[in-house]
């Protein structure tokens, strides 16, 4: 009898152990998520936000919310860390509901995007035509929107032609487009002849929606897989409390 209670609860032990180790590799996982996120919002908040502005719809608290939500997951993956050494039932389930809590965030994030994929395209195609208009006021994210995307206008280089800039530096017959539309520095001035093969053609509006509907598949994917990423760390913390429990019992049995 007393064999039969000493191997229970080695297998209980073991069992407890194994779960310890699983919850902790997915705990340095779930921290890691957290960083990037955390670093993705502060890459937004400091540069991407130039490009990002020119959409008609962008919140200028979305860099806020990566940030806040990476630093979320890395102080819920600290304290999971901190339950799953400790061993504590009641904190190892805590934890499983914050995971959960996690889950549903992510996953409305996820949806969210995916629901608005086509308003973020046209809030990004009106951005780029009101940069077109308002350009020469200060306006500088449309230079770098063309020099690091390598395009030129909207849909192509001609909606230059019709803006209020290239009526005030046209020179002659010659039709202008920026220098950030220039490809080598020979033709880096403003007023440049459209036919020559040293300026971009391609509009950024189709360089931006062909690379959202590239990855988008990609993204959607990650996102929704790091989201049920959480359920499987929920259900190890839950199982880990309920093998603790049971370790307790046996070892006052």
């Amino acid at each position: 009898m007393d064999r039969g209670r000493a191997k229970s609860t080695l297998a209980t032990t073991a069992a407890v152990g194994c779960m310890k180790t699983l919850l902790m590799i997915f705990n340095f996982i779930f921290w890691v998520t957290g960083i990037s996120i955390l670093a993705l919002g502060i890459w937004t908040k400091v540069d991407l936000y130039k490009y990002m502005e020119l959409s008609s719809i962008y919140y200028k608290d979305s860099p806020w919310i990566l940030i806040g939500v990476g630093a979320l997951i890395i102080i819920v993956g600290s304290f999971g860390c901190c339950c799953t050494a400790k061993g504590n039932v009641v904190l190892l389930y805590m934890y499983g509901f914050f995971l959960v809590i996690v889950f549903a965030v992510e996953l409305g994030a996820g949806a969210a995007g995916f629901f608005y994929k086509g308003k973020l395209e046209q809030g990004f195609k009106e951005g780029l035509e009101n940069a077109l208009k308002q350009y020469g006021n200060k306006n500088q994210a449309m230079d770098s929107l063309q020099s690091q995307l390598k395009c030129c206008g909207s849909n192509s280089y001609a909606d230059w032609f019709t803006t209020p800039w290239e009526s005030t530096v046209k020179n002659g017959t010659n039709n202008a487009v920026p220098h950030t539309c220039c490809k080598v520095t020979e033709c880096n001035n403003m007023d440049v002849n459209v036919n020559s093969t040293y300026i971009y053609h391609e509009g950024c509006y189709h360089k931006v929606v062909d690379f959202m509907k590239s990855n988008m598949a990609v993204i959607g994917g990650a996102a929704f897989g790091i989201s049920f990423f959480q359920l499987l760390g929920a259900l190890l913390a839950c199982c880990l409390a309920k093998r603790v429990n049971k370790s307790k019992y046996e070892q006052m049995a």
